[in-house]
């Protein structure tokens, strides 16, 4: 009796020995330590394989350790343990399945394991299917990056048994999409892949055209006859479909199907290498200096197995009659390549509209900071009848008037607020010293005020470059501002670049409110029309020529504050805007609001519209632009919307 007891406890005992084994990692550790401690890229994957795929808990504790450079190797009998720095030089070990401390050991009785970065980005892609389902969000978001940028067949099925059990809502979202691309590129089941393709197609995200490229990568191959299984894009006939014969040919040679075509080069240098005593092939080399008698030498040596023979005209001819070419897709599946070309129809038409839609948004962007720029001047030229060449260092003064607040005021919200009616103010004062100092004494001599503003453009420039260097100076949006609004992959537009649009929209709503509904206003419209019968009526123009001036100088300020929060803010600013706004004025209709509108719509559409069509020379695209607008000025003179009035010219 006394022995069946003992060997009960023997076999209870030998069984919870097995048991321990089966959920122990060391073992299976030391099964690979060899290539552990070897730490070879080449061969450390089926190591970090097993220990993903083990199934034990303590596998993720692991690869973090191991990935963290903190897994050591006892010496003395090659266990792996967790190590911590201890005193001195010695190091604390815990055991991976008990998660207890075993003792201190000094550095020279252990073995650091020191993965390099490319057997970390293993350990790293090993863990995803740990960290997928891991409490910390970090930690899961981190994992569907790792797929996202090295995605493999091994992490379809972890990735969707944790879509069930995800509770944040973007993740989720992250996690169905990803179990989409990595269902089309790696599920086995040809239907599965296809539902997933139908299920994406026509988004216009970059990763689904990455998923869906590889899928119709096509090799350019050469047969005898088309062959079964093979999953044929198209049969190609050389010399048609942009297939030349000789590209066909080469493809004969490189495959081995055909002898490589002999070269005049190739021919000279074979008998060169083939000189015996001053002959070749029987045949003085002296009297080689023809190609018809090279050849006829070259013949003899090829008979005789020398050289490789030659290759007719003919013999080109027969060997592409005798093979059949085409394009063979990478992807196996005919169905697959069916949807993904399908899919890829879709996404093409959606991308191009939304491509559209993306430039539309650019061109009205270009046309409101162009307008923005312009209205200045559609007051002082349109109104006024003032070439004014200063007009661009107005605004200038205005992005500079912005830098110096933001020196004075940190925040940037309030000083952009403080700064907007304070550059109004520096450039509307300026503007009326520069009217009452020079503009007046020049009215109605065009070419003298030309070379006047011009003069003080330069002058203004020199002032600038004097008080705030040549280096660009920052001037920086508000927080709010900052990014983009990304409709979707293709589609999105700045934020700086939507508040200058409605900061323009306000501006030509400012504008009409001050002609139409002012006494400024009106009197400004009565001097445009006939000067000599608004000043009998006891309005003075030469007030109204000076507050006009400074208005438009003013508002000039304004728009150098918004065009510097995306420019360069240097003292070259006005000049990379003055053209635009005089073509604004002059195409739109010298004098109307309406017209400098229109000319800055037209002209913003215009460039980007042939950016698109040359977007690798936009200096180019400036010259066209300029050609364009010169030729519709000779069609149409007085701009798109003409004013009658002295503006106009009558």
């Amino acid at each position: 009796m006394r022995q069946l007891v003992l060997a009960f406890l023997a076999l209870v005992l030998s069984c919870l020995s097995v048991t321990a084994q089966e959920t122990a990692i060391q073992p299976l550790l030391q099964e690979h330590q060899a290539v552990i401690v070897k730490s070879s890229r080449k061969t450390i994957a089926p190591a970090i394989d097993a220990i993903a795929n083990s199934g034990l808990p303590q596998a993720q504790q692991v690869l973090e350790t191991w990935a963290a450079k903190n897994m050591w190797m006892r010496k003395s009998d090659g266990l792996f343990f967790i190590g911590e720095k201890g005193a001195g030089k010695t190091y604390d070990l815990t055991d991976f399945d008990t998660g207890e401390t075993i003792g201190r050991y000094e550095k020279s009785e252990l073995k650091q394991l020191k993965p390099n970065s490319g057997i970390r980005a293993m350990i790293g892609t090993a863990l995803v299917q740990f960290q997928l389902s891991d409490p910390d969000r970090t930690k899961r978001q981190d994992a569907l990056t790792s797929i996202q940028r090295d995605p493999e067949a091994a992490l379809l099925q972890p990735l969707r048994a944790s879509i069930a059990g995800e509770s944040d809502p973007d993740l989720k979202a992250q996690k169905l999409r990803l179990e989409r691309l990595l269902t089309i590129g790696y599920d086995p089941d040809t239907g599965a892949r296809v539902a997933a393709i139908s299920d994406m197609s026509g988004d216009l995200g970059v990763d689904v055209r990455a998923t869906l490229n590889p899928l119709l990568v096509t090799t350019r191959m050469a047969a005898l006859t088309l062959p079964e299984g093979v999953n044929i894009a198209r049969t190609l006939t050389p010399g048609d479909d942009g297939f030349p014969k000789a590209e066909a040919y080469a493809l004969l040679v490189e495959t081995n199907r055909a002898p490589a075509i002999v070269t005049a080069d190739d021919m000279r240098a074979a008998l060169a290498a083939n000189i015996d005593n001053g002959t070749v092939g029987g045949t003085p080399a002296a009297l080689l200096n023809t190609e018809a008698a090279r050849q006829s030498v070259y013949e003899v040596l090829a008979e005789a197995g020398k050289v490789p023979p030659l290759v007719s005209e003919a013999d080109v001819e027969q060997a592409l009659a005798n093979h059949v070419f085409f394009d063979a897709y990478s992807e196996p599946s005919r169905e697959v390549t069916n949807a993904a070309e399908d899919a890829m129809k879709d996404i093409s038409l959606n991308v191009g509209i939304n491509q559209t839609l993306d430039l539309t948004l650019d061109a009205m962007s270009l046309a409101s900071i162009y307008f923005l720029a312009a209205i200045g001047l559609a007051i002082t030229f349109g109104v006024m009848g003032v070439i004014n060449m200063a007009h661009g260092e107005f605004i200038m003064m205005g992005a500079y008037t912005g830098y110096v607040v933001q020196q004075i005021i940190p925040d940037h919200t309030v000083s952009i607020l403080v700064a907007i009616p304070l550059a109004f103010a520096v450039t509307f004062a300026a503007g009326v010293a520069m009217e009452r100092l020079v503009i007046r004494w020049l009215y109605n001599r065009p070419l003298e005020t030309l070379l006047a503003t011009f003069g003080i453009s330069i002058a203004l420039q020199q002032i600038a470059k004097n008080i705030f260097g040549t280096q660009a100076r920052p001037l920086t949006a508000p927080g709010w501002l900052d990014g983009a609004w990304v409709i979707n992959d293709v589609v999105s537009i700045s934020y700086i670049r939507i508040a200058i649009f409605f900061l323009a929209l306000i501006f030509l709503g400012v504008f009409l409110f001050i002609m139409k509904r002012t006494r400024l206003g009106l009197e400004t419209r009565a001097v445009t029309q006939n000067p000599r019968m608004a000043s009998s009526m006891g309005i003075n123009p030469g007030r109204v020529n000076m507050l006009t001036f400074g208005l438009g100088s003013g508002i000039a300020g304004i728009a150098g504050v918004a065009i510097g929060l995306f420019a360069k803010v240097t003292s070259e600013l006005g000049s990379d805007y003055i053209v635009q706004s005089f073509m604004t004025v002059v195409v739109g209709g010298v004098g109307n609001i309406w017209g400098t509108l229109a000319g800055a719509t037209m002209i913003g559409f215009l460039q980007k519209g042939i950016e698109w069509l040359n977007p690798s020379n936009t200096l180019a695209a400036q010259t066209y632009m300029i050609v364009f607008i010169i030729i519709f000025i000779q069609f149409r003179p007085r701009g798109i919307v003409a004013l009658k009035g002295r503006a106009a010219g009558d």
